[in-house]
């Protein structure tokens, strides 16, 4: 990894301009998830994690859709060892998104299927377009959803919504997707709402932000008692950086809002 935000695979890149990396599925023609795509996506989270140049990063799979699945070609020639050896990297693909310290949010802007649908889940928002389709459709093949989609999308949607979607395989259109809180917002032009949203922590302090992701993500995967002593030990561990005294300061010399922060 080169630390400055460049990575470019061959279905998988990193497009960074003014602090904000585009995350770019290009695989023509429906995007599937190959095993070699998930390498690539193993490889441009750590770079996106490595870079300080990348305050944001936007989950993108072009103009007609995210990703209509995991390749189903490949991983139906392989045997049961064989995927055991595999899924491992299966999952470790879509963590890598969901481990990248800073904001994320996925810009859907039609299917976002079986492993599309996982790679959204590993972002903090999705933002969808009206015409976009989510679904976990692994059961229809005999199989079930092996990149969090069990786990992810029962913490984000709740038990009984997951299991409905996982274990009729059904699609859920934009509309259900923005009422049970799979899709975050519905917009005509995803993408470009994503990079607006991601822009706005370009300014922002950056320990702060992977501080207060870390304490939702590691929280959620406890009980009470145990996340509240996560925050507390993350609260007081921003005290340490540079930005924490000028924001502060700024705040006390001028309102909220103002400080310039350095990412120290």
């Amino acid at each position: 990894m080169t630390g400055t935000g460049e990575y470019a695979g061959e279905f998988v890149r990193l497009e960074v301009a003014d602090g904000v990396a585009t995350l770019r599925l290009d695989r023509p023609k429906m995007n599937a998830i190959s095993f070699q795509v998930q390498a690539e996506l193993q490889a441009a989270a750590a770079e996106a994690t490595a870079s300080p140049e990348i305050r944001a990063v936007v989950v993108y799979g072009g103009e007609r859709l995210l990703a209509a699945g995991n390749d189903v070609k490949e991983m139906a020639a392989l045997s049961y060892p064989e995927m055991i050896e595999r899924s491992a990297g299966v999952q470790a693909a879509i963590t890598a998104i969901a481990q990248i310290p800073k904001p994320t949010v996925a810009a859907v802007t039609g299917y976002a299927l079986g492993g599309g649908c996982e790679l959204t889940l590993a972002a903090d928002l999705r933002f969808a377009s009206p015409r976009a389709v989510f679904g976990q459709p692994e059961v229809l093949l005999g199989i079930i959803p092996g990149a969090g989609g069990t786990q992810r999308l029962a913490r984000l949607v709740g038990p009984s919504r997951a299991k409905d979607i996982i274990l009729t395989g059904r699609f859920v259109d934009a509309e259900e997707a923005l009422a049970i809180g799979l899709a975050d917002r519905v917009v005509e032009d995803p993408y470009a709402e994503a990079l607006a949203w991601a822009q706005q922590f370009t300014k922002g302090a950056p320990y702060a932000l992977r501080a207060a992701k870390e304490a939702v993500d590691r929280g959620l995967a406890t009980d009470l008692a145990t996340g509240l002593e996560i925050e507390r030990q993350q609260f007081a561990a921003v005290f340490a950086t540079e930005d924490a005294r000028t924001g502060m300061r700024s705040f006390v010399e001028n309102g909220p809002g103002k400080a310039t922060f350095e990412g120290r």
